[in-house]
């Protein structure tokens, strides 16, 4: 398959399959004569694991780390499991900071007449 129907069939944009190639997060994929990359089933599905990985709040450096280390073997499932683990409470940390954020954007919208306007007033205009 070439980068367009890999790019369909997956619903990744070319670009970031080559951003993915590129950093590591997939293996090289081999190319033609003519220099285009010729993805099969296993290029697919690394692509897929990467960009599941990603949709699960893993940071390009943790994946990268994460892959590392699956390459050295199941020796280090308990250092990947520990990996995941640290990036689930960075996730956490930063889902309760926007919690937080939207707690106060709502009260603000709840209270606006009582609590905006009259702060806004004491602005001086620029």
């Amino acid at each position: 398959m070439n980068i367009k129907l890999v790019s369909e069939e997956t619903n990744i944009s070319a670009d970031t399959i080559r951003y993915y190639e590129r950093i590591g997060l997939i293996p090289p994929v081999p190319r033609n004569e003519n220099g285009i990359r010729k993805f099969d089933e296993e290029d697919v599905r690394w692509i897929l694991f990467s960009r599941q990985m990603r949709n699960a709040g893993l940071s390009i450096e943790a994946l990268i780390e994460y892959l590392n280390l699956f390459r050295e073997g199941d020796t280090t499932i308990p250092a990947r499991v520990a990996l995941l683990k640290s990036q689930r409470n960075d996730l956490q940390k930063r889902i309760d900071t926007m919690q937080s954020a939207l707690n106060r954007l709502d009260f603000k919208i709840e209270n606006y007449s009582s609590h905006v306007v009259p702060n806004e007033r004491k602005l001086k205009s620029f």
